[in-house]
């Protein structure tokens, strides 16, 4: 982490695996993760998350974006596993 971020409230959307494993859709969070990246590793530390960042995509505000996207205060931000259908 950056050590000169602010802290900052996150929204935060899980979808299906990680759902699973937090337990729950969807959570407020403070961070001081300066990206996308830094946030979920953050998370995945933090609730156990057994993805690997290069499996999921990340979306800040409903847009895919890349992981090395700022946060900002107030971002609601996704992390969208691979969903298995036919």
């Amino acid at each position: 982490m950056t050590s000169n971020a602010k802290d900052k409230a996150v929204t935060i959307l899980y979808f299906a695996a990680l759902r699973e494993q937090r337990g729950r859709d969807q959570e407020n969070y403070r961070t001081r993760a300066a990206d996308a990246a830094e946030l979920y590793a953050e998370l995945a530390a933090t609730h156990g998350f057994d993805l690997p960042q290069n499996r999921l995509r990340a979306a800040i505000n409903h847009v895919f974006c890349p992981w090395n996207q700022p946060l900002r205060e107030g971002d609601t931000v996704a992390f969208i596993p691979p969903i298995a259908g036919g």
